[in-house]
């Protein structure tokens, strides 16, 4: 299978989930802007939304969007423990958090990465992820180390991912204690890492 991806955007998250399943995978940086991968294939006929991720499974089949992407890369590999079994109450958690971040978390950042914005928008989206930290840091107030059941899930590559985003937009995570510790812990996972460094994000 092949993951199309962006250095540190929301794909980094299935980079990650791919990473921790263990398999064979190739991956292509793609350039939305000009509608190119590295290879110089139309990326719009891969994908006409002309966003990332976007898994192209070797059957054939092409997925798009973050969450989906995640949930199929768990199910298929239940043996890696991203997620839990359909009916259990953990999986639902699971998908409450990944619906958190796509819904609330990851559009909020926004105008922060739109070059048209003013800052008086990107002030106000910075106030916005603002109260989006403050309810992941109460989540992990009570100790946990990670969002569900204490194990690292899809949910938690999609969040150490997306919460990541505050160090390119003037964001210190200084007042959330019990989330900066979360992401330090991710980040130090060693398909963390990896997934890192072969998007180029570190040295």
């Amino acid at each position: 299978m092949k993951l199309y991806y962006m250095p540190g955007a929301c794909s980094l998250a299935s980079h990650i989930a791919l990473k921790e399943v263990g398999i064979a995978f190739d991956i292509e940086k793609v350039d939305t802007q000009n509608r190119k991968t590295e290879t110089g294939a139309d990326f719009a006929a891969v994908n006409p939304k002309n966003k990332v991720p976007v898994l192209a499974l070797d059957e054939g089949e092409v997925l798009t969007e973050g969450p989906a992407i995640l949930q199929h890369i768990a199910d298929s590999f239940p043996d890696a423990n991203l997620t839990a079994s359909p009916g259990m109450l953990a999986r639902v958690r699971v998908n409450e958090h990944l619906t958190y971040v796509s819904s609330e978390l990851h559009p909020a950042f926004g105008p922060l990465f739109t070059p048209s914005a003013t800052e008086e928008q990107k002030q106000a989206a910075r106030e916005a992820v603002a109260k989006k930290l403050d309810y992941i840091n109460s989540v992990l107030s009570d100790g946990r180390e990670y969002l569900v059941e204490n194990r690292f899930t899809i949910a938690d590559a999609y969040l150490f991912v997306v919460t990541n985003w505050t160090s390119f937009n003037d964001i210190t995570l200084d007042k959330w204690a019990h989330l900066a510790e979360y992401m330090k812990r991710v980040a130090s996972r060693t398909t963390v890492q990896a997934a890192l460094k072969t998007e180029g994000l570190l040295g």
